[in-house]
């Protein structure tokens, strides 16, 4: 964030062409004084040591030094002064739901840009209070950590769609048990729980979550998105591509008033239905105005750190520039063009500079939080860098990092994909792709994670954890091949058996003579399949040898992790996807 403290000073930057003009009636004068001595052409000789170009020179430092001390006193600012403060206020911990029913247009735009559009409002309407944002769907996630940095919140808010949970449903419960481990322990202000949601489909308790919210003196108002009647959910932006389910059917999601009503009752909360108006927002406003203010500590980035100094230093050392360039020619540097290149140097360079100090500020500071396992601030740290300079790799691959840490694999996939395609540092580019691998390991897209590993060996070959993950990827790309072949053999196998079917009922001579053809054929393919399958338990022993060896080291707690993970997703109803 950037601002001027004296603005107002800025109005003397009209200073500037009024110095110019000036500058173009002294020479116009000075030239027309010369030639009332004789012809220019004839003058010049006489005056071997005069420059004009110095003197131009001379004027343009000047006239830069002018326009540096204008700036310099309407005190320029950014927002990277950290400060502690305390402030009354409440903390408000904000649910959204971003499952694939938000997108129906019964309520226009749609339920999730309106959604957006009232928690836009909502941050704009805060003064001294802590928000914080989760986003659900099959699953909830901390977006936004409690913080009163209104400035990320509106920024995360920005970036908010459906592609951010990567399993659908409506998890109302989850969202609410996140949001009471987020509020901030310590302190004694109110708290209250908003969820913005069509209440469909909810496959968790979410009364029960509300009701221990309730008990904690947490109230939880439920803002519901949609019409009871119910509409289509476009996929793409196009109006007549619609969301079907297994059978083919167009899916009508409809907004479930009763279940809405029933959460925030549990909880004393409120429940309010949005419209196109704005009574949602401004009913919503007044219950958070309810909620006694307490003394809350906050810390953030305020908008008032001076930068001054930058300006005052190239200020200074233009002056200096100015005092040692003459009118006339030095006879010794009269070839040297020194003071021209120090000139671009600091005025084309030197706010160039200054960015790429910031950027490293803010790369700096996101790997301390990233080190001490904050990386959901180390993420809007990182692209806090990246708004400065969109080029920065080192930024880029840090976020995708920090989101990775997240399980934010999506957006992580994105920022890898940017950096390996510009990297050419080997070490960050085997990191890359070796993450690149797990994220796609974890989608079970086993071949894309084949490739992601060979890649990130071939910058490191002497990366053992990531030749043991292409083992196992090998391993269960191979496995997933045979159950999909093995219900092609099934098939073949009940072919063969029709066909052996109709052979039977052919003449008695030709079953005779087919008989003994089939009993010579069948001890030379008994001799053919016992060698197979010798070679073949052969083959397997040194493979099951080889994996048993890689997989020796695997940690019995990635196991449970994955097993807890299938166990969540069988309770799915998979068949909902919406």
């Amino acid at each position: 964030m950037f601002r001027f403290a004296n603005p107002e000073y800025l109005y003397l930057l009209i200073l500037l062409p009024l110095l110019f003009l000036l500058f173009f009636y002294a020479m116009l004068k000075k030239k027309k004084d010369i030639k009332l001595f004789g012809n220019m052409k004839l003058m010049r000789p006489l005056m071997p040591d005069i420059s004009l170009k110095r003197q131009y020179l001379k004027f343009w430092i000047l006239f830069a030094c002018t326009g540096l001390f204008v700036v310099m006193i309407a005190r320029p600012q950014f927002g990277e002064k950290l400060e502690t403060s305390k402030k009354k206020g409440v903390e408000v911990m904000v649910c959204l739901d971003v499952s694939n029913s938000m997108l129906s247009d019964d309520i226009k735009p749609n339920r999730l840009e309106k959604s957006k559009q009232i928690l836009s409002k909502l941050v704009d309407n805060l003064k001294d209070d802590k928000i914080g944002l989760i986003v659900f769907a099959g699953d909830a996630y901390i977006q936004l950590p409690i913080t009163s940095d209104y400035v990320s919140a509106k920024m995360f808010l920005s970036s908010i769609n459906t592609n951010m949970v990567p399993n659908q449903g409506t998890s109302i419960g989850s969202a609410i048990n996140l949001a009471l481990r987020s509020f901030s322990p310590n302190e004694a202000s109110d708290k209250t729980i908003i969820i913005l949601t069509d209440g469909e489909g909810h496959e968790d308790d979410a009364v029960g979550a509300s009701r221990n919210a309730g008990s904690q003196n947490i109230k939880v108002n439920v803002l519901g998105l949609g019409t009871p009647q119910g509409s289509p959910i476009p996929l793409d932006g196009k109006s007549n591509n619609f969301l079907k389910d297994r059978e083919g059917n167009v899916v009508i999601t409809k907004l479930n008033e009763g279940m809405c009503q029933e959460i925030a009752a549990a909880s004393g909360g409120i429940y309010i239905r949005v419209d196109q108006t704005n009574a949602a927002l401004r009913a919503l406003q007044q219950e958070v105005d309810k909620l006694n203010k307490s003394e809350l500590e906050t810390k953030s980035y305020s908008s008032y750190d001076e930068k001054f100094q930058l300006f005052a230093w190239i200020l200074l050392i233009l002056l200096i520039l100015e005092f040692f360039i003459l009118d006339r020619k030095n006879r010794i540097f009269r070839k040297v063009k020194l003071f021209s290149v120090f000139l671009i140097f600091f005025l084309g360079f030197g706010s160039q500079a200054f960015a790429q100090k910031e950027v490293r500020k803010n790369i700096h500071k996101g790997n301390d939080e990233y080190k001490v396992e904050k990386y959901t601030e180390s993420e809007i740290t990182y692209r806090k860098a990246l708004e400065i300079n969109k080029q920065s790799l080192e930024a880029a691959y840090n976020l995708g990092n920090a989101l990775y840490k997240q399980q934010k694999f999506p957006e992580a996939a994105e920022q890898y994909k940017e950096v390996v395609e510009r990297e050419t540092d080997k070490a960050k580019l085997s990191s890359a792709y070796h993450n690149m691998g797990n994220i796609f390991m974890e989608g079970k897209d086993y071949a894309q994670s084949i490739t992601a590993y060979k890649q990130a060996l071939r910058n490191n070959p002497r990366d053992d954890e990531t030749r043991y993950n292409l083992a196992l990827a090998q391993k269960l790309l191979e496995k997933q091949e045979q159950e999909d072949d093995g219900k092609g053999d099934k098939d073949d196998q009940n072919d063969d058996k029709d066909k052996k079917d109709e052979d039977k009922d052919k003449g008695d001579d030709k079953k005779d003579e087919q008989n003994d053809k089939n009993e010579q054929n069948k001890d030379d393919e008994n001799k053919q399949q016992e060698q197979d399958q010798q070679n073949e338990q052969m083959s397997k022993d040194n493979a099951q040898q080889i994996l048993d060896a890689l997989l020796q080291n695997e940690k019995d707690t990635q196991e449970k992790v994955k097993e807890a993970q299938k166990q969540q997703q069988e309770r799915r109803k998979i068949d909902k996807n919406w």
